[in-house]
């Protein structure tokens, strides 16, 4: 993720919250909420590639999910940012979604409890 990419979104964020208030949420967030408390997880599949890890969501209901990086780590991270920008949620609401790795074996994302 670029680094102008972070900085738009959390200046974007901070611009809907002065104008809207602290207590706003958009909506994208509550589509993402409504989601994982319907289908509980989204799985991931991981496969080495020329570059790193590429990782394929193998449940997500409403379409395909890939991503990579270099390692694990930078794959969960890039996961995470990958399901956020399914639903059109800017990488500065991470924190607010709360996304988790439930199983580091079988790349397993839910919501945090």
């Amino acid at each position: 993720m670029s680094l102008l990419k972070v900085i738009k979104d959390y200046i974007g964020k901070m611009l809907l919250k002065a104008f809207l208030g602290d207590n706003i949420v958009p909506r994208e967030l509550l589509d993402l909420r409504e989601y994982f408390y319907t289908y509980k997880s989204i799985g991931f599949d991981y496969e080495d590639g020329e570059n790193g890890i590429v990782a394929v969501s193998n449940n997500f209901r409403l379409g395909k999910i890939i991503t990579q990086g270099k390692d694990r780590e930078e794959v969960d991270e890039n996961i995470k940012d990958a399901i956020l920008t399914a639903f059109e949620l800017p990488s500065a609401y991470k924190e607010e979604a709360q996304l988790k790795n439930e199983s580091e074996r079988a790349g397993e994302y839910a919501l945090a409890k």
